[in-house]
């Protein structure tokens, strides 16, 4: 699987990963675990986990 980020995010996460002293892969898995365990996955289309309005759902036909 290749995740494409923008670039200022892409450095935020490694910095949090460094931070968390983890490889950037070892981050976002426990990232993605968490918010699917605690159920704060994105609630489409009117939930709390819409994207604000710059932002494109690459999903999106």
């Amino acid at each position: 699987m290749n995740l494409r980020l923008p670039d200022d995010l892409h450095e935020q996460a490694r910095a949090a990963a460094d931070a968390d002293d983890r490889s950037l892969n070892s981050w976002l898995v426990a990232v993605v675990r968490r918010a699917v365990t605690l159920g704060e996955t994105p609630n489409r289309p009117e939930g709390p986990g819409t994207l604000p309005e710059n932002e494109v759902d690459s999903r999106a036909p």
